[in-house]
């Protein structure tokens, strides 16, 4: 008996999963789409809290991963888009409060130029005394839209301002708009950042890609509860998902670790299609035309998720 619980519990233990948050802007009511009232932050905190939730820096996390470690079913890890100054003024006195740590992502210029919106250097300093302070590009655009050339302008620049004001260098990144492509990850990757983030929902699991950590965005109303619920799907995309010249997906072929022979799969603008697994494998033809620019596909085998974006890199995928 006592030799089977302890295999139930090395089993439930290796498919942990830990999940990765984020936060815009802090009981700013002009942004209703990307706003948290001080009110859901403190409902969010709570639920935490006696929920058994542990909040960990994202350091604690990405340390695991790159040990090929298990990772607690219990550990979140919280991150900040943006520097605006509504988190300096709202939310940074509750993360005080909780003693929660955070990772804020910075958008360069909006404190570079002074944009009335965004945090000063010097209240980057005061925030970098109780979390980490992360890059998230220096000009914010889209980066499928740009060439490596730009892209790397963008990020010297962007660097070279922040170990100046602040003395450090990011150790992660976070995509704008959570938009990238291939061709753009490789060259984010060049910077050497021990990881780099999406805002893809789903959880974090010992397999997962530090180079591709699923984040989900908390927004409005926040409703923990699915979001906690989700685990990560070990699966390998047989082909890379780019945007096909004639807007025409025709299949997805994913390899996973599920024993279960039926899942959903899902795709922007035409919604959830159940779809039949063998042996884990799913080949699904689409023959669908892409209805936007931006489009996500999303395998889900029970509360198991997997999900990819196809977006329309403007200097294709080398």
């Amino acid at each position: 008996m006592k030799s089977f619980l302890l295999l139930f519990f090395s089993i439930a233990t290796l498919w942990a999963d830990a999940h990765i948050f984020v936060y815009h802007r802090f009981n700013d009511s002009r942004y209703p789409t990307t706003n948290t009232t001080d009110e859901q932050l403190r409902s969010d905190f709570e639920y935490f809290k006696t929920n058994g939730y542990k909040i960990v820096p994202l350091a604690t996390l990405v340390e695991k991963l790159d040990k090929k470690e298990s990772i607690p079913d219990n550990w979140v890890v919280i991150t900040i888009d943006d520097n605006y100054k509504s988190f300096y003024e709202n939310g940074l006195p509750i993360f005080r409060e909780y003693n929660y740590p955070f990772s804020l992502f910075v958008f360069v210029e909006g404190t570079d130029k002074k944009y009335p919106d965004y945090t000063t250097w010097e209240q980057l300093r005061e925030i970098s005394k109780y979390g980490s302070i992360e890059f998230h590009s220096y000009g914010h655009g889209h980066m499928t839209h740009m060439s490596k050339k730009e892209i790397i302008k963008d990020f010297d620049k962007g660097m070279s301002l922040i170990k100046k004001n602040l003395n450090l260098t990011p150790k992660y990144f976070s995509y704008p708009y959570g938009e990238f492509t291939p061709r753009v990850k490789e060259t984010v990757k060049e910077y050497g950042f021990e990881a780099i983030i999406n805002q893809n929902m789903g959880a974090v699991a010992s397999f997962s890609d530090k180079y591709d950590l699923d984040r989900a965005a908390l927004v409005g109303k926040s409703d923990l509860k699915p979001h906690l619920n989700q685990k990560a799907l070990e699966a390998t995309w047989e082909e890379t998902l780019t945007y096909p010249q004639d807007k025409v997906l025709k299949k997805i072929h994913v390899k996973t670790n599920a024993t279960a022979t039926k899942g959903k799969i899902y795709l922007s603008g035409y919604g959830w299609t159940d779809i039949s697994l063998k042996d884990g494998e799913l080949i699904h033809t689409f023959n669908k035309k892409l209805l936007h620019t931006r489009s996500r596909v999303i395998v889900s085998v029970g509360n198991q998720i997997s999900n990819k974006l196809i977006i329309k890199d403007s200097y294709g995928t080398k």
